[in-house]
């Protein structure tokens, strides 16, 4: 299992990333508020080594603006992942699905997952949509056991020091590197049954 942080404007953009395979950085939220520390958190998480990736987090509105705003402030990478940080209660389960399916849409190639916590998993979700992989917040938990029976990529299982810890379901850094960086065209394309 793999190591990793995900961080906001509540943690320092020279967070601590010895020990890290991955890092999760919040970008956007809603239609207004964008991370001031995003970038430099990006670029300290880069400049480790980690396998980068981005969330936003969903608030009622219009998804496809939402995702296009998101999407707008980041030069994605190969590799890069991004994030449906799905946490507010004004958001169904059929508008976390809309985001999710317009953000594979326009950033073909790029992973793009889920986080919500076990409370929205089992009683807001309806489709168990996670897009290509589910982020799942189960701090009552230990690491790599989250409490839920659906395959999931990473567990948020701890706060430490102001950073959530959280690991990934891979073997290796480089194993997260090759899923990150590829998505089949079956896996892009939906199909027509």
């Amino acid at each position: 299992m793999l190591h990793g942080v995900d961080v906001s404007s509540y943690q320092s953009s020279n967070y601590p990333v010895h020990g890290q395979d991955f890092a999760f950085v919040k970008v956007t939220e809603g239609m207004s508020y964008t991370n001031p520390r995003w970038v430099a958190q990006r670029d300290h998480a880069r400049s480790a080594g980690l396998v980068v990736g981005y969330y936003h987090f969903v608030t009622p509105g219009s998804m496809s603006a939402q995702a296009d705003r998101f999407l707008g402030k980041i030069a994605l990478r190969e590799g890069d992942i991004l994030a449906l940080d799905w946490e507010h209660t004004g958001v169904p389960c059929a508008d976390k699905d809309r985001w999710i399916a317009h953000v594979r849409d326009r950033a073909r190639g790029h992973r793009v997952v889920l986080y919500c916590n076990r409370d929205f998993w089992f009683h807001r979700d309806t489709t168990s949509n996670a897009g290509d992989g589910l982020w799942i917040a189960d701090p009552e938990h230990a690491a790599g056991r989250p409490g839920v029976r659906h395959a999931w990529t990473f567990h948020q299982y701890d706060i430490d020091g102001g950073i959530d810890r959280n690991v990934a379901r891979f073997s290796t850094r480089a194993e997260l590197r090759a899923w990150a960086r590829h998505r089949t065209l079956q896996e892009e394309e939906p199909t027509s049954e």
